[in-house]
């Protein structure tokens, strides 16, 4: 399947703009980074949850397109392609930085005693949540478990393509999903009970 052709706003397809940079246009370079920008850096944001380092990896990821624009091949859209690259570029900082890997069994216990596979689609914590309190709780996971979870819940990777980015085993990659869940679920009813808490208190101090 061919990818759709798009038409930019001056009038040229992505594809000539492309091209061009190919041929080391700096013009279209500059054209695919005032495109791009602020998709790649939103996305450096959401997995290193700084803004320092967003920047710089947003620049390191325009650095590796200038190097590997070659490549692109166009099997996929052209921001699929720089997605890719950016989630690379990212996860090689991180683990710079030591991330943490793991290893966990493939299964976990419920409190109920039911045996779930780690990593399995939770509809529990799939619920509509309030976005500000969700993402205050993912930016206090550990990096390793914040990683995995934008990966696989937020940007819709599966455990396979994950294990690959991260050099770890597909039940690593679970085990990781897994305990981020669990530290989501432990942050956001900590989140829930802090405003009947605080009615309390001044029902308290009413009486």
């Amino acid at each position: 399947m061919i990818p759709e052709t798009k038409t930019l706003s001056n009038g040229i397809s992505e594809q000539e703009v492309i091209h061009g940079a190919k041929q080391g246009d700096p013009e279209c370079f500059e054209f695919l980074y005032n495109l791009h920008r602020r998709h790649v850096y939103a996305l450096c944001f959401r997995i290193t949850r700084n803004t320092a380092e967003a920047e710089d990896l947003t620049q390191e990821v325009f650095l590796q397109l200038f190097r590997k624009v070659g490549t692109f091949r166009g099997d996929s859209a052209f921001s699929t392609w720089l997605h890719r690259v950016a989630v690379n570029v990212a996860l090689m900082h991180l683990r710079r930085k030591t991330l943490p890997i793991t290893s966990e069994p493939l299964d976990s216990q419920t409190a109920d005693g039911v045996k779930k596979e780690i990593g399995a689609n939770d509809e529990t914590l799939a619920v509509a949540i309030d976005r500000i309190v969700l993402e205050r709780s993912v930016k206090r996971l550990p990096p390793g478990y914040r990683v995995v979870f934008m990966l696989h819940d937020v940007e819709g990777y599966e455990h396979k393509e994950i294990a690959k980015m991260m050099r770890c085993s597909v039940g690593n990659s679970k085990s990781q999903l897994h305990k981020a869940r669990l530290k989501l679920r432990s942050h956001l009813q900590m989140e829930r009970r802090m405003p009947q808490q605080a009615t309390w208190h001044s029902e308290e101090r009413a009486a």
